[in-house]
Formats: structure tokens, C-alpha cells, sequence
């Protein structure tokens, strides 16, 4: 017997990565273009590294609490209060190792063996592997370009969310860029407490919205005690590579957490929680002026799209747009335009039901890049 035969059947289930595998494509072209990446082309303000910096200088190297720093943990409840949101520091905020770990964190800790995971799609990669590696049932709600990829009841009712046990959202959305107002998360709240559904909710892109303010499910009738909401420093703070997020919830949900979270990571990067803590007390301004370029490569990128007939619904979060593939076959065009163009999208139906015949493009990179990306698609869709 080898080690191949005891590779947990959980694990053997969930297949690779769809997008590692068209990045592998990518790697094998040269002068690529790539609109793919889920990450900020920006580093993280200056005042976030300096302060990571002169932490190390000061030695401050060891653990620190597993629910993270206090004074970090005071900086993110005063901080969410923008959004409506209001949570004790002491025992309703915890800090992990990016928002990734608190959403594992939150499967492992209210899913058991056999329930079912209600994951409106298209969506984040990652939610559907850690619903099944928890032991629970994804059941995918697809979500249409009519509706701007919005969650709807007729979506819930549709797909027998009634059914489930949880709920994940993930708004402003990846990868669609789709976001809900607080009228359409009612209607949402609404089946949740009709159905006594828990809500996971992931808020990391609540900072990059264009038109409106951010919306959250949890501050609704009825939603904080039945809600985890998922957010941290990656996406608006370009800190992707200091992986720190958090959650927040009610006591007895975020003791669960912990629980899981001091035998599997103890705590999260000491380093990054200094960063952390100037970014949310200094960085405001760097938050903004980076928000205020997104939208305007968003504007162009969906200008350029307009141009060339390429039916796109108005993104109005995140950085992604979500445009129909002109074929129909995302795949198809996705390696089509990389093999004859160099330039590298995601198709849409690696994030899930509802995403096929859509690809995901990424303006987090200059607009430089951007306009030479835009005319390389317009010179493939031409030909």
C-alpha cells in the first residue's frame, strides 16, 4: 500500500484549481498580458511596511493573543462601524491568516458531516473545496447576467436553498464584480430567518465599491446573530502577501472559531498585525487613492467592451468584469486569445454554474497594460 491509497476521499474529490491550470498555460507563453490575477497591482501604503518594519527592529517576533493583538482587534471594531456593523473586540472579532483561514475556519466550525452548503455562483473558488472538505454538501445557486449576478429569492427558491443548512455570500463579488444594495439583501435576510439558514459572509472587497456605500447582510433584522462576516487586508490595503484577515460574530460562533484556529495556526503573522494596525489608523487616504484608480480602469475596461459588442453588465465592486465570452465558449476563447494574443483571462466556468460562456478579467494592473491588453482583445475578436 502506498500513501497514494490513504489520501482522504474528501480530498481525492475536489478537483485542481481551474485557474492554476490556465495560469500554467500562461507560464508557457512569453510577453503575456495578464487580466487574470486576483490581486492589487499596487504595494501596500508605505506607513502599513514601515510599521511592520520597525516592529521587526523592535523584535516584536513572538505570539500574540490567538484572538490577535487586542489594540488591532479595538482598530478593526471602531473601523467596521462605517458599515453598520458593531462587535466586541474582546469576544466577537477574531484575526487569522487572511480572510481565507476565517472562512475555513468557519466551515470546520458549523458544518458537519452531511449538511448542506447553499453557494451562490458564480463564485470565489475556494468556498465549494472548503464546504467539502468540512464534510458538508455544496449546492450550487447559479446567479444570472439578468439579474447582474445579483442573489435573488427566485435563485434561492430555485435551487432548494430551503434546504440548506448554510449560506455563503460574497459580496462586492468575485468574480463578477456584482454587488447588492441593503433593499435586495433583505430579501435575502428574509429567507435566511424563514429557513433558519446561517450566514457566511464575504466582505474582503466592502472597501472597492464605485457608486454606492457597502451593504452588508449582517447589520438586517434578525442577521447579526445568525451571521460570520468575513473581511480583512489583501484587497483594498494591497497586502495580499501579509495574509491577515479576521471574522466577526456572536460570542459563542467566534469561541468556535478560536477553537479551531489556536490548534491549527495559533495566531496569526505577528509582523502583519502591526502592518495592519497603522494601515486602518494612518491609511485611509492611500485606500482611497488606489479605489479611485480602479474605477477609472473600470470605466475604460467597460467602455472598450461596449465598443467591440461585447455584452459586459456594469461591475460595480471589486475589480473584476465579467463579460460574455463573443462565442459563447469561455474556455475556448480564453486559450484562443492567449495562444494567438497573450493575454490571459479566466474562464467563467471555473467559478462555478452560472459563470459558463463568461470570462473574468481583472483591472488591477496599470493602464498602460490595460490598453494594450483591450486592443489585443479587439484585434482577436475581428479577425
Amino acid at each position: 500500500m502506498t500513501i497514494g491509497d490513504h489520501i482522504s476521499s474528501r480530498v481525492e474529490q475536489v478537483p485542481p484549481s481551474g485557474i492554476r491550470r490556465f495560469f500554467e498555460l500562461a507560464e508557457e507563453v512569453d510577453d503575456v498580458i495578464s487580466l487574470g490575477v486576483g490581486e492589487p497591482d499596487f504595494s501596500a501604503p508605505w506607513a502599513a511596511r514601515t510599521a511592520a518594519i520597525d516592529s521587526l527592529e523592535r523584535g516584536k517576533t513572538s505570539y500574540t493573543s490567538n484572538r490577535g493583538m487586542r489594540e488591532l482587534r479595538e482598530a478593526i471594531s471602531e473601523r467596521v462601524t462605517r458599515y453598520g456593523q458593531e462587535y466586541d473586540p474582546d469576544d466577537e472579532i477574531i484575526v487569522t491568516t487572511g480572510a481565507s483561514e476565517a472562512v475555513d475556519l468557519a466551515f470546520r466550525a458549523f458544518v458537519d458531516d452531511g449538511d448542506v452548503v447553499a453557494i451562490p455562483q458564480p463564485s470565489y473558488i475556494s468556498y465549494t473545496p472548503g464546504a467539502v472538505f468540512a464534510g458538508g454538501d455544496p449546492l450550487p445557486v447559479p446567479t444570472h447576467a439578468e439579474d447582474e449576478f445579483k442573489l435573488t429569492r427566485d435563485a434561492l427558491d430555485a435551487a432548494g436553498a430551503d434546504e440548506a443548512d448554510v449560506l455563503v455570500l460574497c459580496y462586492p463579488n468575485n468574480p463578477t464584480g456584482a454587488v447588492m444594495t441593503d433593499d435586495e439583501l433583505a430579501e435575502v435576510a428574509a429567507f435566511v430567518e424563514e429557513h433558519d439558514l446561517l450566514v457566511l459572509s464575504d466582505e474582503i472587497y466592502a472597501d472597492l465599491r464605485y457608486e454606492d456605500e457597502h451593504a452588508s447582510i449582517a447589520t438586517h433584522p434578525g442577521m447579526r446573530e445568525r451571521t460570520i462576516v468575513f473581511n480583512g487586508f489583501s484587497k483594498a490595503y494591497a497586502m495580499t502577501g501579509l495574509r491577515l484577515g479576521y471574522a466577526m460574530g456572536p460570542p459563542e460562533a467566534i469561541d468556535a472559531m478560536n477553537k479551531v484556529h489556536q490548534y491549527a495556526m495559533l495566531s496569526a503573522p505577528t509582523t502583519a498585525q502591526y502592518a495592519a494596525l497603522e494601515a486602518l489608523r494612518s491609511c485611509d487616504d492611500a485606500v482611497e487613492e488606489m479605489r479611485r484608480e480602479y474605477d477609472r480602469r473600470r470605466r475604460f475596461v467597460l467602455a472598450r467592451f461596449d465598443e467591440m459588442g461585447i455584452d459586459c453588465f456594469e461591475a460595480k465592486g471589486a475589480f473584476y468584469v465579467f463579460p460574455e465570452a463573443p462565442d459563447g465558449d469561455d474556455e475556448a476563447f480564453a486559450e484562443g486569445l492567449l495562444e494567438e494574443q497573450n493575454v490571459a483571462l479566466v474562464p467563467g466556468s471555473v467559478f462555478g454554474s452560472g459563470g459558463e460562456g463568461h470570462l473574468r478579467v481583472s483591472y488591477a494592473t496599470s493602464m498602460r497594460e490595460l490598453r494594450e491588453a483591450m486592443d489585443r482583445i479587439e484585434a482577436y475578436v475581428s479577425d
